[in-house]
């Protein structure tokens, strides 16, 4: 049996189009791509699993993909060097965690690096990934390479943290912030993903993981796997109940209509089941609140708003 490759790396977008919830992001790096107005550095902001690493792997096979004599931006994915950086292995590509790669000798070595000429690709890219765990020592050490580097050179930088980066860094680099993708391209992706995989999958469950994720599309999927390994070939929203360990709509409604009721006693009841089944109060209350404001939505909104973020049958 060969080696399992996980959701997220199995279903890691290997072109612009394919970026889900970043096609502002993705629209303007194609432009620029096309019209040759190609930044000597990048900096993409955003939180976790949302595509950073993913659009800058993307953005290094447009600029160095072999199959053709310029930057492109539909990059082949056949070539060698598309082989090897979608792999995070190309030898011009240079991958760098921030947190493990943060003091002056770490950029002293890179300067003197970045001067010779990438082996067989177009451009040497650099990309450093939280680079706000970088000291100031390094961030100043940098700055003369990062505003003129040598014509051969890129930096793609990506960071969860922007504001910890100093102005000096942000200034010199072109700005992309990523946006939370929402719920529901989420849930569409997944779905898709399940038909593909030969998954059986409810629509409750699938929203329940979307929501769970927070707009982290990596989240998302990692917690899809979780589930697939439970071997059923199936996934209903009971397992992602007990997953997640958060209690069951029926269970947070029964709760809520004892509070609209005036029954304390009922109510603290019905909160007493849901700790005792093995939930802890935050995310008991967190379940409650969630729903309050579902409510909330439907009566200001229309109980079909797209701000209420559950299946249609639960709506």
């Amino acid at each position: 049996m060969g080696e399992y490759l996980v959701l997220a790396r199995k279903y890691r977008p290997k072109t612009f189009t394919e970026v889900i919830g970043q096609e502002h992001i993705a629209t303007t790096l194609v432009n620029a791509i096309k019209t040759g107005r190609i930044a000597h550095a990048f900096l993409f902001t955003g939180t976790r699993g949302v595509g950073k690493t993913t659009m800058a792997r993307i953005l290094a096979k447009a600029l160095n993909c072999l199959s053709v004599d310029a930057p492109t931006p539909e990059p082949c994915n056949k070539c060698d060097a598309c082989l090897a950086i979608s792999r995070g292995e190309d030898v011009d590509v240079i991958e760098i965690d921030g947190a493990s790669n943060r003091g002056i000798d770490d950029i002293r070595n890179l300067r003197s690096n970045a001067i010779y000429h990438p082996t067989r690709c177009r451009y040497k890219i650099y990309y450093i990934d939280e680079v706000h765990q970088i000291t100031k020592d390094a961030f100043n050490a940098l700055l003369k390479t990062l505003e003129e580097p040598p014509p051969h050179v890129k930096f793609i930088f990506s960071t969860t943290e922007p504001e910890k980066i100093p102005a000096t860094v942000l200034s010199r680099c072109q700005r992309f912030d990523f946006r939370d993708i929402p719920t529901s391209l989420i849930a569409q992706h997944l779905e898709k993903i399940c038909k593909d995989e030969g998954v059986d999958v409810s629509e409750q469950a699938i929203f329940r993981i979307s929501r769970a994720a927070a707009g982290s599309m990596r989240d998302a999927l990692s917690l899809l796997d979780q589930l697939l390994s439970i071997g059923q070939g199936s996934v209903v929203e009971e397992d992602v109940i007990r997953i997640l360990g958060t209690p069951s709509d029926e269970r947070t409604i029964a709760l809520i209509n004892a509070i609209a009721d005036g029954d304390a006693a009922k109510a603290l009841d019905k909160l007493d089941g849901l700790i005792r089944s093995g939930l802890t109060l935050e995310s008991a209350v967190h379940a409650i609140g969630e729903m309050f404001r579902f409510m909330m939505l439907a009566a200001t909104c229309g109980a079909d708003s797209e701000l209420i973020e559950l299946p249609q049958s639960q709506k």
